[in-house]
């Protein structure tokens, strides 16, 4: 684009109609073929997309005109998924800053942090897996800048200075990364720019919370360019210990991202990217709801904001960590990426190296009592080294289109797991010790092509196959002063084929309706955390899923209002699930198995409407059900309640066929915007949004206490900001109704706890860009 047009489109953009987005509209393929969209570049300055092309060497689309259009993703509505799009825009306005926010914005998505920590699960339509230990791959995977995270730890404390997001639902892999068996969270960050630009953000809210954003961007050579962005979190912590006066989860975050961009010529690009993040916030303490041993201990009555906790001098001496020691993280992490590509005209082909690292230490009173029964503290120490190799076709006027890869991940972990059981008697009553290494590596082939057909029809297809290799080492655990348990090393391979096929038909300019099939597979692996017999440590299998989808977008009426539907049925098999193994004279502690047969369905449904000059809606809606249909476990309510009565460990199983699988059946969401000018220059924003997710079963068949209560939740924001979008001042409310909720549960010896989420935050923000 010459530069000699930039002030003409700088003043069509200027020109274009209020009351639409302040976002220009910027469409770019990407390696799936969905769309990235505009995300709030400022009218002053039309530039280069702050993210070009992505993995696999697609082709970019920058589109500008005088029609400022109320929807983004424009182009995605002609790709065969049903992925949901986020723009950076939109994580702001709700205050997303870490990845659990992103089940708030998308159907049938449930991202649920783990015992209130930095680990993080993730299920999308039901299929996700529940591992504290974080040594397994996740069912779902994560990337940030097209980088797989196998460990979704290390993505902590990266959402910022972000470009967009998409959530893909259904088995992916063949057409980048890894394979895996229920979808992707795509992260992408923003890039350098080819002229100068910044920008810093301070929000300050409820419980002294505050937050700061800010960036620099420009050239440094006409053909290098640079990035660097940094955010800090401070405050917000909400729980008060009445045992302890002390306040639990305030923010203690900060972390720097940097890049660098090389065009040397026309159809080369290099770009480099280094991170680093320190977390030591505090952790939310969950609050038990019931007591598995009643003699062993009391649950005291306590509000919603309130939590107890406990740390003996003993155990801080034990762990090296100091007596005033609060639940809370220690972590560091810290990564680069070498991503490059070049263009030979036929075809792109891109190099993708990255290396990240991990260094947790975490304290975590994980039965919520001032009880020495549940107390926790683990180190993790790893690495993941990533290679990606792929070659893309390039004309996209081409009937047929293909990409091949390779994708190569290894990772190596440390991780010592301490306890404080000395409350827990006459069952436990010490302090012990579980560590291990664990050596991990994948090797992923893939390739996809798709044909366009006569009437507008395309069909398309992709394979894969995965190697997967590890290994459990040193497992050792020690119960201090009583004994030391050393047990054999374990090995798990796994080596499998999978991929889609599908049929795509335009049947009109603004109506596509597709349908596919895909197979999934994730590997196994094995259960770490407190280990007291060998038979523990045997790996769990790999788990497959065969999924079938069927969908349409359509533009009813193009930029007023669009309705985007899909439906789905996985046939899965071998499940991986958390469940119990009895140990004698211990009692059940919790173990990977594999369910031989479920199912799930469901729909999703996304609309936005425009339907008067300054209104916008936007809507999601997910429907699911889960049921088991072989499915053979211990029951540990039942095991433990025969402990009560009887005091002699004695294993209860139940037959769990036909039982719904308690993933909650409607997730809900959101956002009512008024936009007009008051003033001719300026625009104000306000507008509520909303959630509404279903119960959630945490074990099969759960009811009662083994149960997440439904919730629903609003918030609210008001923006006022030149056209220019120089400046703007934001006041907004989260959980605007107060309401008393919670986001996840687990067991801890003697009780079962449930974690809840944040009260009532009210804020302000404050944002300057040049």
């Amino acid at each position: 684009m010459s530069a000699a047009l930039l002030p003409l489109i700088g003043c069509l953009v200027d020109g274009e109609a209020k009351g639409t987005p302040r976002s220009r509209h910027v469409d770019k393929t990407t390696h799936a073929g969905a769309t990235t969209g505009a995300h709030g570049l400022p009218a002053a300055a039309i530039r280069p997309a702050t993210h070009p092309a992505h993995v696999n060497g697609a082709a970019e689309t920058l589109s500008v005109s005088g029609a400022r259009r109320a929807f983004h993703f424009s182009q995605a509505q002609r790709t065969a998924d049903s992925a949901t799009r986020i723009t950076a825009e939109t994580l702001v306005r709700h205050g997303v800053v870490g990845l659990t926010g992103l089940q708030n914005l998308a159907p049938n998505v449930t991202i649920q942090s783990l015992m209130g920590t930095a680990s993080t699960n993730f299920f999308i339509r039901g299929v996700g897996f529940n591992d504290y230990t974080q040594n397994n791959t996740s069912s779902i995977m994560t990337y940030i800048d097209d980088v797989p995270f196998p460990l979704s730890t290390m993505a902590s404390g990266m959402m910022f200075d972000i470009a967009d997001v998409d959530i893909q639902p259904g088995p992916s892999g063949t057409t980048h990364g890894l394979t895996d068996s229920g979808g992707e969270v795509n992260i992408r960050t923003a890039d350098p720019t080819e002229t100068w630009h910044g920008g810093v953000t301070q929000d300050i809210a409820s419980y002294a919370r505050s937050r700061t954003d800010l960036y620099i961007s420009g050239p440094i050579t006409d053909k290098l360019s640079f990035r660097i962005a940094g955010q800090t979190m401070h405050g917000g912590g909400w729980q008060y210990s009445p045992a302890n006066h002390t306040h639990l989860g305030d923010a203690n975050e900060g972390a720097l991202r940097a890049k660098l961009l090389w065009k040397p010529d026309e159809h080369t690009e290099i770009k480099l990217t280094g991170h680093w993040t320190q977390d030591n916030s505090g952790v939310v303490v969950g609050k038990p709801v019931l007591n598995f041993l009643p003699a062993a201990q009391s649950i005291p009555t306590l509000g919603y904001q309130q939590a107890n906790w406990d740390l003996r001098p003993q155990f801080a001496k034990l762990i090296g960590r100091s007596a005033n020691t609060m639940p809370s993280e220690h972590n560091t992490f810290w990564g680069f990426d070498l991503n490059m590509s070049h263009d030979f005209g036929f075809a792109t082909l891109r190099s993708i190296s990255a290396y990240e690292t991990e260094r947790e230490g975490e304290y975590t009173d994980q039965d919520g009592t001032t009880y020495a029964s549940g107390d926790q503290y683990r180190n993790i120490v790893a690495n993941s080294f990533t290679q990606e190799v792929n070659l893309k076709s390039n004309d996209h006027g081409q009937r047929l289109q293909w990409v091949v890869g390779m994708t190569y991940n290894r990772v190596r972990m440390s991780q010592q797991f301490y306890f404080d059981f000395t409350d827990y008697v006459p069952l436990r009553g010490y302090l012990s010790e579980t560590s291990f290494r664990q050596n991990q590596q994948t090797f992923n082939q893939y390739a996809h092509v798709s044909y366009r057909l006569p009437y507008n029809i395309t069909l398309f297809g992709g394979i894969n196959h995965e190697a997967d290799d590890r290994q459990l080492l040193g497992l050792r655990t020690v119960h201090f002063g009583i004994n030391n348990l050393n047990f054999n090393n374990e090995g798990a391979a796994a080596n499998q084929f999978a991929g889609t096929v599908g049929i795509q038909w335009q049947a009109a300019k603004n109506l596509m309706f597709y349908y596919k099939m895909s197979k999934g597979f994730k590997p196994g692996g094995f259960t770490g955390n407190n280990t007291v017999v060998q038979a523990q440590l045997a790996p769990f299998g790999p788990e497959s899923l065969l999924a079938y989808e069927a969908g349409f977008k359509s533009d009813i009426i193009p930029n007023v209002f669009r309705l985007n539907a899909s439906a789905f049925y996985y046939d899965y098999h071998n499940q991986q699930y958390i469940s119990s193994y009895l140990v004698p004279s211990y009692g059940p502690l919790g173990m990977f198995v594999n369910i031989p047969k479920s199912e799930i369905w469901g729909v999703e449904f996304t609309t936005n409407i425009h339907p008067l000059p300054h209104v916008y809606l936007m809507q999601n809606l997910g429907y699911e059900r889960g049921k088991y249909q072989k499915f053979l476990a211990l029951n540990s309510t039942a095991t433990n309640a025969y402990y009560t009565a009887n005091h002699v460990w004695q294993g209860i199983y139940t037959d769990y066929g036909g039982v719904d699988s308690g993933i909650p059946k409607l997730t809900l969401n959101g956002t009512a915007d008024y936009r007009f000018n008051p003033l001719r220059h300026y625009e104000l924003e306000t507008g509520l949004d909303w959630m509404y997710r279903g119960s959630q079963a945490l074990v099969a068949g759960g009811l009662g206490s083994y149960r997440l209560p439904a919730y629903f939740l609003m918030g609210a924001h008001m923006t006022f900001h030149p056209v220019s979008d120089r400046w703007s001042a934001t006041i907004y409310a989260s959980n605007l109704l107060n309401r008393q909720y919670f986001v996840a549960g687990g067991q801890a010896t003697t009780t079962y706890f449930w974690i809840p989420g944040a009260p009532r935050f009210i804020g302000g923000r404050l944002s300057a860009n040049f």
